[in-house]
């Protein structure tokens, strides 16, 4: 039945994940292209294209389309949701699923527009859109239907959308162009100005998650990684310690956290009292990070909790958009393209 393969995208800057409806999460591949410039070819795109980073010829280059949260590059943006919601569904030729796309809060009407024409191409009758700060929460199965306010902190690669949530809608939010991307230009930014080393964007992403943490580490251990000598150039093996990660990425941590103090003292006192009590979410790839939780606490005195499986959360939101459609269609945007004939 088409009913059963209508589909939930979560549209990230590092991952986009696909929930199946009755299936749960089918598809979490990065958001990747490998393109041949000089042939003007898509060579691969997800798993694929995330293996070539750094390790391609001038001429190929392993891409994300979408960067801080916005559309850099729609062609190919197009190509790689096409392809990737075409393996997921499978290709109909009679019966076309609808989705319900959460998307960065960073994108525009025009972008809104430009994917739901790349959902309708690659098989949907129908594209909802729905926003990212409620994805989440419908997610991890927070109510926000009433008069009483619950916060959501969504950290992505590009950006972290943060929310205060009442009555079915966003009370007071921002997004900020804070993510784990920010993280790991902090730790190149530290190990080259340290120690004269030029690492990628992969190694260092190694780094935060194997040692990056948001306290101050009580045992330093330590972890060979290999870059450019910016002296001789020539390749070198450093360590880096536990110590080192957590000092490059405290102020970007730094940064997240004031965002969230600055949502919260713009919202009204009783949510805000609301707030207090229930705590903060914090949900996204980049909510990962070692001891984030506690951290933030330590710096704001609000009780802080992780999603279990806070990537997914997203998608999961998107899901139960779809489960439900009836009690959820106040939180949809409408967006319809039908088939003509």
């Amino acid at each position: 039945m088409a009913q059963s393969r209508d589909i939930g995208v979560d549209l990230g800057t590092s991952h986009v994940l696909i929930y199946m409806r009755g299936r749960g999460i089918v598809l979490r591949e990065p958001a990747v292209v490998a393109v041949d410039r000089d042939l003007d070819r898509v060579l691969a795109v997800g798993s694929d294209a995330y293996r070539l980073i750094g390790r391609t010829p001038g001429n190929i280059q392993a891409v994300r389309p979408l960067r801080n949260g916005t559309i850099a590059d729609y062609d190919l943006m197009k190509t790689l949701l096409s392809e990737l919601v075409s393996h997921a569904v499978g290709r109909r030729l009679f019966s076309r699923p609808r989705a319900v796309v959460s998307v960065p809060s960073g994108v525009n009407e025009v972008e809104k527009r430009s994917i739901i024409s790349i959902m309708f191409d690659a098989g949907m009758r129908r594209t909802q859109m729905l926003e990212r700060p409620l994805a989440a929460a419908l997610g991890v199965g927070i109510r926000f239907d009433e008069a009483y306010g619950s916060m959501i902190v969504d950290i992505g690669a590009g950006a972290t959308d943060i929310a205060v949530l009442a009555m079915s809608e966003v009370s007071v939010g921002t997004t900020v162009p804070l993510g784990g991307d920010a993280f790991d230009d902090a730790i190149i930014r530290y190990i080259r100005k340290k120690h004269n080393l030029l690492i990628g964007e992969k190694t260092a992403e190694e780094l935060k998650i194997n040692l990056g943490s948001a306290l101050e580490p009580a045992d330093t251990v330590s972890m060979d990684v290999t870059g450019r000598n910016l002296i001789s150039g020539l390749p070198k093996t450093h360590a880096v310690t536990s110590m080192e990660v957590y000092e490059a990425i405290s102020e970007p941590l730094n940064q997240l956290v004031e965002a969230i103090q600055s949502v919260i003292e713009r919202t009204p006192p009783q949510l805000a009292a609301d707030v207090f009590d229930e705590g903060i979410v914090l949900t996204g790839g980049g909510a990962a990070l070692n001891n984030l939780a506690d951290g933030v606490y330590r710096q704001l005195h609000i009780p802080c909790a992780i999603a279990e499986d806070p990537q997914a959360s997203v998608a999961a939101g998107c899901g139960q958009a779809l489960e439900d459609t009836p009690a959820m269609r106040r939180l949809l945007s409408e967006s319809k393209r039908r088939l003509r004939g």
